[in-house]
Formats: C-alpha cells, sequence, structure tokens
C-alpha cells in the first residue's frame, strides 16, 4: 500500500497527481506561501504538476439572534445578512486573487474550498478531504503574546494534520530560507 496517498498498487498511485492544500486568506503572508508553493513544490513536479487546492475560512456567523454586539446594540436580521453578505464577497475576492497568482501555471489544475468556521479545523478538515500529500500555508509571525491570546492556527495544522505541514515564513521575517517544515 502507498502511504503518501492511501492507494493500493503501484500503478494506481502513479496516475494519480500528487494534490498540495495551500490554506489562503486576505494576508500578504498566504499569499506569499501560495507563490512559494507553486515556485518550489509545482515547478519543481517531475512528470506531472500536482493538483492544488486553495482553502479559505471563512469567520462563521455569530450564534444567536437577537444578536448583541460589543457595544449593547442589537443587530438586526437585515445587518446579520448583511455580514454574511460582505464575508462571502470578502471570501471570492481572497480566492480569486489566489486563482490569479496561479495562472502562471497554466497546465495547473486548481480546485477552491470556502468553508464557515474556525480556520483550524476548517484547514485540517479540508486537507483530510482533500487527500492531501502536502499542506501549505503562510505564518503571519506573531509574537509569543499574540499566539497566546489568539492561537496560532499553523501551530494547530503542524499537530493535527495527517500529512505534512510545510509553514512559509513571511517576508524577510528570518534570514535564510523562507520555509519550514514540519
Amino acid at each position: 500500500m502507498d502511504q503518501s496517498n492511501g492507494i493500493t498498487g503501484g500503478a494506481a498511485a502513479a496516475a494519480s497527481p500528487r494534490r498540495v492544500v495551500v490554506a489562503v486568506d486576505e494576508s500578504e503572508e498566504s499569499m506569499h506561501a501560495l507563490s512559494w508553493c507553486l515556485s518550489n513544490v509545482v515547478s519543481t513536479a517531475a512528470a506531472k504538476a500536482p493538483a492544488v487546492v486553495l482553502v479559505h475560512a471563512r469567520p462563521p456567523r455569530p450564534l444567536g439572534y437577537p444578536v448583541i454586539d460589543g457595544t449593547g446594540y442589537v443587530l438586526t436580521q437585515e445587518v446579520m445578512d448583511s455580514m454574511d453578505r460582505y464575508m462571502a464577497a470578502a471570501a471570492d475576492t481572497v480566492v480569486a486573487k489566489a486563482r490569479d497568482i496561479c495562472t502562471a501555471f497554466p497546465n495547473l489544475k486548481v480546485e477552491t474550498c470556502v468553508e464557515k468556521g474556525d480556520p483550524r479545523e476548517v484547514i485540517c478538515g479540508a486537507a483530510e478531504k482533500a487527500g492531501a500529500d502536502m499542506l501549505v500555508m503562510g505564518s503571519h509571525g506573531y509574537g509569543f503574546l499574540q499566539r497566546a491570546l489568539l492561537g496560532s492556527v499553523s501551530n494547530h495544522c503542524v499537530q493535527n494534520c495527517k500529512c505534512p505541514v510545510v509553514v512559509v515564513k513571511r517576508p524577510g521575517a528570518a534570514a535564510g530560507d523562507n520555509a519550514k517544515m514540519e
């Protein structure tokens, strides 16, 4: 059994292209990670370019109705629907920007996955559903305190994904190579 993708037999494994999941959001760091992946993983692929799955996690809608925001105002259904439309448009913009970056590789098969939820769970779940051979994601470069308060999506994925995870540091974050294989 080929353990890299769970397909039995050498011929089936050879016919199936690798699948690389790339987590994208509105940050410069995630687009840098996508560019790094295309330059270092896709362009160096020997026979077939791997399929790239772009994953974007939309923040979930606050639970409950009526919802009270931080200032004590009740948000109406109309406001909540407007927020949903805005988040959907923002997700479409992120995915379109990522797809545009991928156009430099005309033979590349690009799939997209946009789901609502906690980015940690959405990314890990999408990697598993896609049968990913690798997950590539950017690092926002938060310091200790921000990581402690917000949590680290990349650290969660490194600890919980079943495939190898490459965390690409933001440009200028450290001397030398920009990627860290976990």
